[in-house]
Parts: C-alpha cells; structure tokens; sequence
C-alpha cells in the first residue's frame, strides 16, 4: 500500500472540546480499487506464528494480551494491512502513513529489503500487547531496530493521557515526540518531525540516533536537531503533494504561521488550535479539497489538472477516528469512529471499540462489487455525485450530518444505560443499530443521486 498515500491528524486531550485524545488517519491508495473491512479480533484470532507477506520476515509471538478492533484489506494476499484500531486495554494505533526521507541516510542506513517490516505488519506485531501509547513506541522501537523495515512510514499511539507520533528514519533508525496536551498535528507524506531535544522526556529515538547524526555530519542546521531539515525531503514534490495539506487544515483550525503560502516547507510541527476540537471538525478537515480557495479541483475548469494533492480524493479507502474518551467508563472509553470511502460523499459512525463483532455491512467487504456494504456502496455515491457535486454536495453534507446526529444519539443513551455485566454484547448490539442507521441514511442518498442523474440524461423526448 506504499503508495505515497494517507494523511494523519492527532489532537492532546487539551486540544479537544471534551478531554479526549485523537489518532485519526485518512488510509488512502492508488488509482484502484482496495475494499476494506471492519473487524474485532480476540486474543485467540491472533497469530502466533507470523510471517509477512511483502517481505520475508518470520517472528514468533507471545500470547496477546489484548483482542482490538482494524480495518484490514478485504483481501489478504499481499497481508493483512490491519491499518488501525483500539485494543481492549484502550490504546489506539495507526499504521501507518508512507512519509519521505532523503538519499543521506539512506545511504548510512539502507532499508532492509530483505526481511524488513513494513505497514502490512505493524498493527499485528504491536496493537495486541500494549497497555500504553509509550509502551506502543517502544515496542515498535525494538523490532525497527532488531529487523529493519524497508520504507519510510508515520505511525501514532494513543491511550487517555498521551499522544504520541513516530517516524521511521533510514532502515532501522526511528524518532518519536508526544504530542503537547493542548496541540494538534497534521501530517502529510513527508518527515514531519521538526525540532528535536534528545533530552527531553517527551521524545524517544533509537539509542545511536544523534550519534549517528554527529559522525556522519547529517546536521545541515546551525542549531539543534531539527528533523525534517536532517532527514526529510524539500523536493518540488512536497511543494505540490504534501506541504499544502499541512498549511490549508492549519489555516482552518489555527496555529500555524500568520503569514504562509501553500508550498512552504517550513510549517511548524505541532499547533494550538484556535478553539477546541470536536470529531465534526475533524471530519470536515480530513474532507476537505481546499475547500473555499481557488485551489478545489471543483473550482476549476474541466479538464484542468488540480494544483495541489487535497486530502478527500477518489481513492480515499478509509477514515479512521480513535478516540480514547477520558470521563466515562473505561469499558465505553475506546470509539472507533468509520467512515469508509471518499470523504466527501461518505458519513462517520462512532462504533464501540469494546465488542465481540463488527456489523456485517462494515465486516464483510467483497472483493468484488456488491453495493450492499458500506465500502461499495459509498463509492457508488462517488462516482455519480462527482459528476455534478454542486448539485451533490448539500445532500451529501444533509446525509452525513443526519448519520452524526442519529448514532450521536445512541451514543448518548448508551453511555448512561449499559451496564457491566454484558457490557461487550451490548455493545456489539449498538454498533449494529448504528450501522443499519448509516446503510439506510446513505442508500437512501444514492436514490435522490440516481434521480437527479435520470432527470437528466440525455435520452429524452
């Protein structure tokens, strides 16, 4: 799936508008086709032996400690692809989203195209043994630096307290920083790890990192580490592809520099957003196509190739929210919150991640086209809206707002009745009725999308 693809947003428990952490990530792929499915895996469904598909690394697993929920491909050959999820001990993960580095330390630290890891493995090997977004670090830390990998990825952990995000650097070197409790950041397929004090407590790395840095005089800068000028790349293709994501969702949330152009390679790292988050913002972001600039592809002629990569585009396979709620009990703390598709014609459930099931809609992806799942269904709602999205977009806006509304609702409702004793069951229950909300709110747009398109054809007399 390294496909310079995906965009990632991450929020402290002070930048949200009710204490919750956020890992979010839009998992994106090339010009094809790539169902997804939703899953809940126990502590019995995890491998013990496992070997990757993309590489020829084999590892034998301890026993999980935790089942979790992902959203893996629906086929399986090239590997699993688990992309990201809550476990039972309410840590998210996310993995992972391709970023850049430069041919400096790849010459040092070549990859290991061998036996390396990659983003097929990472939510296996880690998300079922970590009690901690620390412990989800330094986990993944180890076997980075025990096996190598063989691309360059972007990775992040959540639990109630902490965010952290974490880079791949060269074939076995990685660098992590916690997220400021009152920041968020954006990150599109670049390094984006920008000052770094090895001293602090809010950082890791692999333990030879600044040596390295010092004996191979990687360090361009005349003060500190900064990572993306030591690692990174400043190519014409981040001027187009990756450096406008991060300015436009920083001019729309606030924090970055006041004065910045699309293009600028220097935008700050982490911001303090000008209100608090809420998961509708999020979402509205991570949909976002330069909305309301003269850079939307919708703004331009037809034709016209866009200016700059936006995150929401056709071949957007998921959305994933996790958020771990602080407030409420620990066994309604995880929410997994979907939305499969483009992004700009799809709508977010907030489902359970404490469960025993996913709802068959969202767990049983076919590889081929069959519109009765969430996956196909909302990409038939793409390519009949993208044809006139004027036209599409306020009903598309109406449905998704609709979906938030109604499972908020039950949401809501859950939160105060369930009770301890069959808590997972219960669960599962509501993430169905949320579910069957979501299926029917959206079939029902794809019917006023068909008539639209059948009012006008031009077969008429």
């Amino acid at each position: 799936m390294n496909e310079h693809t995906c965009t990632m947003l991450l929020a402290g428990k002070n930048a949200t508008i009710d204490g919750s952490t956020i890992v979010c990530r839009e998992e994106d792929y090339g010009d094809a086709f790539d169902p997804q499915k939703f899953v809940y895996l126990t502590p019995n469904q995890q491998p013990h032996h496992y070997e990757s598909k993309g590489s020829k690394f084999k590892i034998e697993l301890p026993v999980a400690r935790y089942g979790y929920t992902s959203t893996p491909d629906a086929d399986d050959s090239a590997g699993v692809f688990g992309a990201g999820g809550i476990n039972t001990a309410n840590v998210s993960m996310t993995a992972t989203e391709t970023i850049t580095s430069n041919p400096r330390i790849r010459a040092i630290d070549p990859y290991n195209t061998e036996d390396g890891i990659g983003e097929e493995d990472y939510l296996t090997l880690v998300l079922p043994y970590i009690s901690s977004a620390r412990e989800g670090v330094q986990r993944l830390g180890k076997l980075l630096e025990q096996h190598g990998t063989y691309e360059a990825n972007a990775i992040a952990f959540g639990d109630q307290q902490e965010v952290w995000y974490f880079e791949t650097i060269g074939g076995h070197q990685w660098a992590a920083v916690r997220v400021p409790d009152d920041s968020y950041v954006i990150a599109p397929n670049r390094l984006n790890i920008a000052d770094f004090d090895f001293d602090s407590p809010d950082t890791m790395c692999s333990p030879q990192l600044q040596e390295l840095i010092d004996d191979h005089q990687l360090n361009p800068g005349r003060h500190g580490y900064n990572f993306r000028l030591i690692f990174g790349s400043a190519t014409n293709q981040d001027r187009v592809y990756n450096n406008p994501r991060a300015w436009y969702v920083q001019s729309q949330l606030g924090g970055g520099r006041a004065i910045s152009k699309p293009t600028d390679y220097d935008l700050p790292f982490a911001c303090v957003p000008d209100n608090k988050l809420t998961v509708e913002v999020i979402k509205q972001v991570m949909s976002s196509h330069y909305n309301g600039t003269s850079y939307d592809p919708y703004q331009q002629e037809a034709g016209h190739p866009a200016l700059f990569r936006s995150i929401a585009l056709n071949r957007n396979l998921e959305l994933h929210i996790l958020q771990i709620r602080n407030g409420v009990d620990k066994k309604i703390a995880g929410v997994h919150w979907l939305a499969f598709g483009p992004n700009t014609f799809n709508a977010l459930v907030p489902f359970y991640a404490n469960v025993n099931d996913t709802p068959a809609a969202y767990r049983d992806t076919k590889a081929q086209y069959t519109p009765d799942n969430m996956y196909w269904l909302v990409h038939t709602l793409a390519a009949l809206g993208d044809r006139d999205y004027r036209r599409a977009q306020p009903l598309a806006e109406q449905c998704s707002e609709d979906v938030l509304a109604l499972t908020r609702q039950l949401q809501v409702k859950t939160d105060k009745t369930i009770s301890s004793d069959n808590c997972q069951a219960e669960l599962t229950a509501v993430n169905q009725q949320m579910a069957s909300i979501a299926m029917q709110k959206l079939t029902d747009l794809l019917g006023k999308f068909v008539a639209q398109a059948f009012h006008d054809e031009r077969l008429q007399f």
